[in-house]
């Protein structure tokens, strides 16, 4: 399957995000909410290995579903008081989550540099799972 495109914005910003703009870029995609315990402890793990990734060959980008939290500022009330680093994007309501057939969060998915859907993690896939699979699109 083609990785659908989708063009949103960073969160807390007006500046937008296209997956066509990391054109031969692979990319590990992640579906989040704030409330949700599963999405906590990934985003987590996700944002340590965030900052030990040495080079850019992968892109790291995850998504808050804004469809699915209580308020339109809790994705970025908990990136803030997490003090996260990676990159966040903001969905319109589910649009993109449903684009991607998601069931739950977190949902983490691995695009090749072909922008092909490799492999979707659902919530409780551990992530040593996932870097098991990162060589297949690196």
């Amino acid at each position: 399957m083609k990785a659908p495109d989708f063009i949103l914005k960073k969160m807390g910003q007006e500046e937008e995000v296209s997956l066509h703009s990391y054109v031969g870029k692979p990319i590990l995609l992640t579906f989040w909410t704030s409330w949700c315990p599963d999405s906590q402890k990934d985003l987590y793990i996700k944002n340590q290995f965030y900052g030990s990734m040495k080079n850019n060959n992968l892109i790291l980008l995850t998504i808050n579903v804004t469809g699915r939290e209580g308020n339109k500022d809790a994705g970025l009330k908990f990136m803030e008081r997490e003090n996260y680093s990676f990159p966040a994007l903001e969905d319109e309501g589910t649009k993109t989550y449903d684009a991607y057939r998601c069931m739950g969060v977190p949902t983490t998915i691995l695009i090749s540099k072909e922008h092909d859907v490799v492999a979707t993690y659902n919530d409780k896939v551990h992530f040593t799972e996932v870097l098991k699979n990162i060589g297949k699109i690196l």
